[in-house]
């Protein structure tokens, strides 16, 4: 994926689902979701363990979100995945919505994602959307 895409997702795609979004602080799967709320990103958590996290209502899977999904942001191990991208599936059949499943740094998996990719959907794996974030856009003032 190349900058010029990268951008286009992060100015045209404002509704993040953030699965494996945590309650403590010091997680980047904490931190990080903060980052976007606070630049005025939609995010929507996705922890079966948590009501609410950051005064937001925590779902217990992607096809219990109401909203729309634009990114579905995963902060999950790369084993996980496949769990993963049957819920991404499963949303694409009942609503149709998620347009990026991005995986966060040091999580791949290339032979779970391909259902996704076959569906038109582009997959980020392995990259820091904070740091890309960053690296297109300039350092939070």
């Amino acid at each position: 994926m190349n900058d010029q895409d990268l951008k286009r997702i992060f100015e045209q795609y404002r509704t993040i689902a953030v699965i494996g979004m945590s309650n403590n602080p010091d997680k980047p799967a904490r931190r990080i979701p903060a980052f976007f709320i606070a630049r005025g990103y939609h995010v929507i958590p996705v922890n079966p363990f948590h009501e609410k996290i950051l005064g937001r209502t925590s779902y217990p899977d992607l096809v219990s979100i109401p909203e729309e999904i634009d990114v579905v942001n995963v902060f999950r191990p790369s084993r996980d995945i496949p769990g993963v991208v049957a819920q991404v599936l499963k949303r694409l059949e009942e609503r149709g919505d998620v347009k990026v499943l991005w995986l966060q740094e040091g999580i791949r998996n290339d032979e779970a994602v391909k259902p996704v990719v076959e569906r038109g959907i582009p997959v980020i794996q392995d990259r820091c959307m904070y740091k890309e974030y960053i690296r297109l856009f300039g350092e939070p003032s």
